[in-house]
């Protein structure tokens, strides 16, 4: 496992300045998102994002909520472990009860994967690739699969996804970081979120989607505009995004005056308070990708891969303080 420093640090010899005090470091072991250093309005630079002390503890995912990981095969539940695609049924590793989630007991989350390094005037750039073998926790097809992150002197970190398959599949990656603006061992309730999405998937006991399309969040307490702190909100929700392309969360924490723009190309975002963390609500997670069950629901947008097309996914979390 080895770690890289995109900014001003030197992680591997690879750190590389960005002119603002940002830095970003990120581990091959699950291509995982471990620091996002920002200054805040007192100049004073902080770890935004929520870290585990040790790869241990990275590795103990019964504890760790997948903490910064990148997420695949498919991000999210599959209901019953299964899928039936052109007629034939695939059986995937049941992780969960008896779903499936985040790509399994072994998904991408917990592989090293391999990186290469690149850098201009304007951006230093870290490409993870790995691969993974036909009927690996059950998918069908050999998938090949890029993460990339990319951080630009203007504070912006971009992260995307990349993959291809020789065989019909299912594909959806996302990240799953943990944000806290305040800081490390801060409190994430001052927080004020923003989401720009009017409807919620509604789910069973078991976050499985119910059937049905998704609930307009106008007049409750899922109607998140920003104006209060997430204080004694608890959030575990998929929101649809009707209008990808554009922004899709703002964060913003008033003690620090750090903010994050969240955009993306995804038609839907978890956003999860981090209640089970250790500790609780230590940070977060917002979580651009497909919709739950998408491969047994043809009323979802669709998370088929082909062979011959390439599965695409970004998001651009843009720093600010005010």
């Amino acid at each position: 496992m080895d770690a890289y420093t995109l900014g001003n640090g030197n992680g591997n010899g690879n750190g590389n300045g960005n002119g603002n005090g940002t830095e970003v470091v990120v581990w091959t072991y699950g291509a995982t998102l471990v620091e996002v250093r920002i200054p805040g309005r007192d100049g004073r630079t902080d770890n935004v994002v929520h870290r585990l002390p040790t790869l241990a503890a990275y590795e103990d995912r019964a504890a760790n909520a997948y903490v910064g990981a990148t997420v695949g095969r498919f991000c999210r539940n599959v209901a019953h472990g299964a899928f039936t695609l052109d007629g034939v049924r695939h059986v995937l590793d049941r992780n969960e009860g008896p779903h499936h989630l985040h790509g399994g007991s072994y998904g991408f989350d917990r592989l090293v994967w391999a990186a290469a390094t690149e850098r201009d005037e304007d951006h230093a750039t870290l490409t993870l690739t790995v691969h993974s073998p036909d009927g690996d926790q059950g998918y069908p097809g050999h998938l090949r699969a890029e993460t990339r992150y990319r951080l630009g002197r203007d504070a912006t970190l971009t992260i995307a996804f990349r993959a291809t398959t020789t065989a019909p599949t299912v594909v959806g990656l996302t990240n799953h970081a943990f944000w806290n603006l305040a800081g490390a061992h801060r409190p994430l309730d001052r927080h004020h979120l923003a989401v720009n999405a009017a409807r919620v998937l509604r789910f069973d006991e078991d976050q499985v989607p119910l059937p049905g399309p998704p609930a307009p969040v106008a007049g409750t307490p899922l109607h998140l505009t920003g104006s209060a702190p997430l204080d004694g909100l608890r959030l575990d929700n998929f929101y649809a995004l009707d209008v990808p392309h554009t922004w899709a969360a703002d964060l913003h924490d008033p003690g620090s005056g750090r903010q994050l723009r969240l955009s993306t190309d995804q038609t839907g975002m978890g956003v999860y308070t981090g209640d089970g963390l250790h500790p609780a609500r230590a940070g977060l997670c917002l979580q651009p990708g497909p919709w739950p069950d998408a491969p047994n629901r043809p009323d979802f947008p669709s998370a088929r891969l082909d062979p011959g097309q390439t599965y695409t996914a970004t998001t651009r979390y843009a720093f600010s303080v005010r």
